[in-house]
């Protein structure tokens, strides 16, 4: 049976100016070891608040309450220096767009070696090791190591940003829409080593997304977020087949099929807001 490694706990995110405008409301998810939860919605739903406050990178114009068991431990307890170790080495991310995180007259190579410093103790021929070792690993050849960000694919700079995230093997992983930006056919390489990582790893992964064919390709769970609120959490084969929630309808009705027969159907919202205000 699946242990629990993240437990979030009735999270709310406002404005620490507006305590009325609830970002996040109320938003509780368990998330299980060596699992993948897709957090789906569409941009403004609260989907990479709710992830980034698990790491606490939030803005600090926002305030926060609820609780976040990590092992066991409340995350909202632990001291700034000590969440500082965690992150990257016990809980990783991984961004949309590598181009803002990779620092553009750096190598890859000298960048990856920079976060496996952060948390090891490693020499600098360790560290070399290490590192062709987690670029053989995402599929780059480690003769790469010395090229900068700008003479990479998007592809190739998305497994970059995997690979340092791996540096010190995570045990959850939180990636934040990182196919969005890619071509459909690297699209479906980057999930598939995501993937497979994770069962290689026994790792947990928490992904966000607003494509329920992502969500078909990894999930294991799926909660579905409309204005700050889960309006349906299940597992990914309850959730797409037999959808309960009429948001969770109105995005799946939006989904194409592969012949291109399906008609689709744009999102109601007045009729949703409508829905929501009885339900």
């Amino acid at each position: 049976m699946s242990k629990h490694l993240l437990e979030i706990k009735h999270l709310t995110i406002h404005p620490k100016n507006n305590p009325e405008l609830r970002l996040v409301k109320d938003v509780s998810l368990t998330l299980q070891q060596g699992k993948t939860t897709c957090i789906v919605g569409e941009s403004g739903s609260g989907k990479s608040l709710t992830a980034l406050s698990v790491i606490r990178l939030l803005s600090s114009q926002l305030a926060v309450s609820g609780t976040f068991l990590f092992h066991g431990e409340d995350l909202t307890l632990v001291s700034e220096e000590a969440m500082r170790k965690k992150r990257g080495k016990e809980i990783a991310m991984i961004f949309q767009e590598p181009m803002t995180s990779l620092n553009p007259v750096l190598s890859i190579g000298y960048q990856i070696q920079e976060a496996i410093g952060v948390h090891s103790k490693l020499d600098q021929d360790q560290m070399l090791k290490r590192t062709h070792e987690l670029l053989a690993l995402v599929g780059i050849p480690t003769d790469r190591a010395t090229s900068f960000p700008d003479e990479l694919s998007g592809g190739q700079r998305q497994r970059v940003m995997i690979a340092m995230a791996m540096s010190c093997n995570p045990t959850l992983l939180i990636a934040d829409e990182p196919t969005t930006a890619l071509d459909v056919t690297v699209q479906a390489q980057i999930l598939r080593l995501l993937d497979d990582l994770k069962t290689q790893l026994n790792m947990t992964m928490l992904f966000i997304t607003h494509d329920f064919g992502v969500v078909h390709d990894i999930a294991d769970e799926v909660m579905v977020m409309f204005k700050g609120q889960v309006v349906e959490q299940g597992s990914v084969k309850q959730v797409l087949s037999n959808p309960q929630h009429p948001y969770t309808k109105a995005l799946l009705n939006c989904v194409p099929d592969a012949k291109g027969k399906k008609a689709l159907k744009p999102i109601d919202y007045l009729k949703l807001d409508k829905l929501m205000a009885v339900l």
